[in-house]
């Protein structure tokens, strides 16, 4: 697969098209019906979650969030492919990846809520927390996949990145390690087309993402991120190789953010519609529908009557979630600093008068 797509050609590895027909019989993973109908669902429950949790966020109820709408086949794909024992080491986009290896949805709420608690992942092994600084967690990885190596256990870590992570100087310094230790790590840039607001090719002058595995001796590979069999292939190769050979291997996944960075982030001041909705014909979940549907595995009214129970499910989580947690105001705050200074005071003043606000509304 690594000669077949080869960076240098800028070829990029997908199964289906943007209609949910098969374009490549030969790269299409060996799938069950109900394992395919498992990846939709997967795939669909993250979406609906997503959506929930922006809902709850405009309605005051969470902290900032970034939204995962759009590429959710690149964290689902992740999450069928790691096994018990292998590393997840995430940025922040990646809930299909946390859900698949334990993290509750409520460990998910206490996150967004800014709670501690939301790292003890009392069920998910071998996750690192989630990482706002911006490519640090790559050389994380690096030591991890150097530990595996040295202690020979049968794991793999495989690590995310942002398109816009790929500017940072960790980027360099993990990926040149790996490839100097030869260490069992799948590093993946979900390439969005957007960092913030800064578009991929301010990021950088290569052919493509991928390509920049020749540099660190390293396996690349660039798979349209939105084609959930393509994802799935792509991440089963290179498991089986990082593995077996013990060696890094560089997966960039085309894709695209429709959402906003995060919920303070307002994309329409740097994007068009136009780009959008050019986007939308290559929505991973439309795309899979129209494959399950073909297959007569899927209709509008199962998805419908799911999405119910899915909305239902979280919502009742949701609300346990915010009925068991309680912690002072001051704790968000206070923390940073030896002394808090005046400008978190005021935003703590601040946000105490919008709590009033809300209560008063009750």
């Amino acid at each position: 697969m690594f000669d077949q797509f080869d960076p240098a050609d800028d070829k990029m590895l997908q199964v289906i098209d943007n209609n949910g027909k098969v374009i490549s019989k030969e790269l299409m993973p060996h799938l069950s019906d109900d394992e395919m109908l498992k990846l939709y669902k997967d795939m669909l429950f993250v979406r609906t979650l997503d959506f929930m949790i922006v809902s709850y966020q405009r309605q005051g109820r969470v902290f900032t969030y970034p939204p995962n709408y759009g590429q959710e086949a690149i964290g689902v794909a992740a999450g069928a492919v790691l096994r018990h024992d292998d590393w997840l080491v995430p940025a922040f986009r990646e809930l299909g990846a946390w859900l698949a290896k334990g993290i509750s949805v409520k460990e998910v709420f206490l996150y967004a809520m800014g709670h501690e608690d939301a790292f003890r992942f009392a069920e998910a092994n071998h996750v690192l927390p989630m990482s706002v600084p911006i490519a640090s967690q790559l050389i994380h990885a690096s030591g991890i996949g150097y530990a595996i190596k040295y202690q020979k256990k049968d794991e793999v870590a495989i690590a995310f990145v942002g398109d816009g992570g790929t500017s940072e100087g960790d980027f360099h310094e993990a990926l040149n390690f790996a490839g100097v230790w030869k260490v069992p790590v799948i590093f993946v840039v979900q390439n969005n087309q957007y960092a913030i607001s800064v578009p991929v090719k301010m990021q950088t002058a290569s052919l493509n993402m991928a390509i920049k595995s020749k540099a660190y001796g390293i396996k690349g590979l660039k798979v349209d991120g939105n084609d959930i069999f393509a994802m799935l292939a792509a991440f089963r190769n290179a498991h089986e190789y990082a593995r077996k050979e013990s060696q890094a291997v560089l997966i960039e996944a085309v894709t695209y953010r429709k959402g906003a960075h995060t919920t303070s982030d307002d994309p329409t001041k740097y994007r068009t519609t136009d780009e959008e909705k050019e986007w939308d014909k290559k929505d991973p979940l439309r795309r899979m529908k129209l494959f399950l549907e073909k297959k007569k595995l899927w209709s509008d009214a199962e998805e419908e009557r799911i999405t119910d129970e899915y909305n239902k499910e979280i919502d009742r989580l949701f609300m346990e979630t915010e009925k068991s947690v309680s912690y002072p105001l001051e704790d968000v705050f206070k923390y940073t600093y030896t002394e808090m200074p005046q400008e978190l005071r005021d935003q703590q003043i601040e946000h105490e008068k919008f709590l009033q606000w809300k209560n008063a509304r009750k």
